[in-house]
């Protein structure tokens, strides 16, 4: 059973609790229940508010600065919107775990990229945001003497889906012009303030106590590998071969690719929480396997979830990468044997990519994809990773010879290197498969955990090995922010897997240093709630700046289209701040229903 069908049989379960228990009479007066909806009403808080409302120049310019930070993002989102939903209409995009409905939920479990492990914080961030958005609302309209009739939440079951302030209509009515839009922007002014703290928080004194483990962080194994029958697993990390330390991924395929030991001793430290880590050392039967093939590569071989054994290379019997490549030779062909037949293939490092305006297409090269790089200058290239060694000695403006097989010929081309946006190497323009002529050959099976980039991303050291996939993004504040924005949906914005949090399962993959190392497991803790709390005040911030009616955008926008309109020489005024508010409001609706059902209805 799956988890959508789980969450609709305990929503249709607590709908029936829900009707017996009103039809009964036994919930409070407080307590409305309809379907899976529940609301919670109460009367009790006015004197805090009443107390918390008493600084009113304070509460005014702080919600004055919100309210130009309001208009700000209300102008962005309705561009962002509008253009999206033509974007949609005009090119459909193809249905994808990105613009899947169910992910435009933030319930935990339902939305793919919320995993249920870190449920308690991103529920406890949603409370936050909730909280201080509808408090801020409470305390403005005490500042600009709108009484308040009740206060409440709204929740689906147990989850909290929004909360409110019930103004007294007749005060509000009263109130200024100037007060009411104050009011609807308070809301929103301290998702963004909670957020600000909680990223300063989160890259400061919590990053600032967490580091990379020594070693190399399992994300799983292959099914079928050498490491997955040695029983190496998701949770562990390498932390030696053979007696040697292995510190990062570069270190462990060092040891690999150099030993011709069929046998390998490899210690690990495992454990499903930070509670049971172990360490072990398991016995690893090398054998070569091809565990993972791009779309069309020359060998024809497709992987499913079962891996492809290989048997031989050029007729010599081979066990471990080194032996592929001592087979392999100089040769720019190679006959492979495997348990599905012989295949003669070129062997080179696959381009999934050659970029239109990049420094290859430019030397006039071939950019259909399955191009193979085979040489540069006088040096063969066997794999990506001596693709990548190559160009790693080079320089932007460097001029080199690449060595190319498309369509059953290899040809030469002068290229002169651009400038790589990683770092200070020349740039081929090209995005590169992983493994030999775009194969995924291993003898051993494991992937990485990057356990390092995500450090790096969130504003810490990552250690050797770390990658940004960003580039210079990363560098500045915002680009922090940006880039924590998009970690949970990770692999479809940076090609790495989605960031669920320091959860337990990730956790032997750091350690704690630094000022708040006292604390123990609790900084994870506290990392994840300072994440996910200022994630979603972020979220509910900006979407409550949509201009459309009921949210404060539409509210903002009405009040401010009457301050517009109302010093126009036009009759009517009444109607026409209608027709406009109303007018912007159903574009955005229709905007957001094409967002958010387009890709699934239009795009297949």
């Amino acid at each position: 059973m799956n988890t959508l069908l789980l969450v609709l049989v305990g929503l249709f379960a607590y709908s029936a609790v829900g009707l017996f228990l009103s039809n009964r009479g036994l919930l409070p007066a407080a307590v409305k229940i309809q379907g899976p909806l529940t609301t919670i009403q109460t009367k009790r808080g006015r004197e805090f508010i009443d107390w918390a409302a008493s600084p009113t120049r304070f509460w005014r310019a702080w919600t004055n600065i919100g309210l130009g930070t309001a208009l700000v993002m209300m102008t962005g989102m309705f561009v962002f919107l509008f253009a999206q939903g033509i974007a949609i209409l005009r090119d459909p995009p193809p249905a994808s775990a990105a613009n899947q409905p169910r992910n435009f939920l933030v319930i935990p479990g339902v939305n793919d990229f919320l995993p249920l492990s870190v449920a308690p914080e991103i529920i406890a961030g949603l409370l936050i945001g909730l909280v201080v958005h509808e408090g801020g609302h409470g305390i403005l309209c005490r500042v600009e003497d709108i009484n308040i009739e009740s206060m409440g939440v709204l929740l689906l079951t147990f989850i909290p889906l929004g909360a409110f302030v019930e103004p007294d209509e007749e005060s509000e009515r009263t109130a200024t012009r100037g007060g009411r839009t104050r009011m609807f922007a308070a809301g929103v002014t301290n998702n963004f303030a909670i957020t600000i703290v909680a990223f300063a928080l989160l890259f400061g004194p919590i990053i600032g106590s967490i580091a990379v483990a020594p070693g190399i962080p399992v994300q799983g194994a292959y099914d079928g590998s050498p490491a997955a029958e040695a029983g190496i697993e998701q949770g562990d990390r390498i932390t030696a071969v053979d007696g040697t330390v292995v510190m990062n991924e570069s270190a462990l395929d060092r040891e690999l690719r150099t030993s011709s030991a069929q046998t390998l001793s490899v210690e690990i430290n495992s454990g499903s929480s930070a509670a049971n880590l172990e360490s072990q050392t398991l016995t690893v039967e090398r054998s070569l396997i091809i565990a993972g093939s791009v779309s069309g590569n020359p060998a024809g071989l497709n992987i499913d979830s079962e891996p492809i054994a290989v048997e031989s290379v050029n007729g010599e019997t081979v066990h471990t990468r080194r032996e592929l490549f001592d087979a392999i030779g100089q040769t720019r062909e190679a006959s492979i044997t495997t348990e599905r037949g012989v295949v003669e293939i070129p062997i080179g490092a696959y381009l999934t990519q050659v970029m239109d305006d990049g420094p290859l297409a430019a030397s006039g090269a071939p950019t259909a994809p399955g191009v193979i790089v085979t040489a540069i200058d006088d040096t063969r290239i066997r794999s990506s990773a001596e693709l990548s060694t190559a160009l790693d000695s080079t320089a932007p403006g460097d001029q080199v010879s690449v060595e190319l097989y498309s369509q059953g010929t290899f040809e030469r081309y002068t290229v002169e290197l651009g400038e790589n946006p990683q770092d200070d190497s020349g740039f081929l323009g090209v995005n590169i498969f992983p493994g030999t002529s775009g194969l995924v050959l291993t003898d051993f099976g494991t992937q990485s955990y990057p356990a390092g980039t995500y450090l790096e991303l969130l504003g810490g050291e990552g250690g050797p090995g770390a990658m940004s996939p960003t580039g210079s993004v990363a560098n500045s504040a915002l680009g922090t922010v940006y880039v924590s924005l998009v970690l949970p949906l990770a692999s479809t914005v940076l090609g790495i897997p989605n960031f669920p949090g320091f959860t337990d399962a990730v956790m032997n993959y750091y350690q704690l240093t630094g000022a708040l190392s006292g604390l123990g497991t609790g900084v994870f803790i506290i990392a994840n709630l300072t994440f996910w709390t200022a994630w979603i005040n972020l979220q509910l911030g900006i979407f409550n700046c949509i201009p459309g009616y009921p949210l404060d955008g539409g509210r903002i926008l009405r009040t401010s289209v009457e301050a517009v309109v109302s010093r126009l020489p036009i009759q009517h005024t009444h109607q026409t701040v209608r027709t406009i508010t109303t007018s912007i409001g159903v574009v955005m609706l229709m905007s957001l229903l094409v967002l958010v059902f387009g890709p699934t209805l239009l795009g297949g």
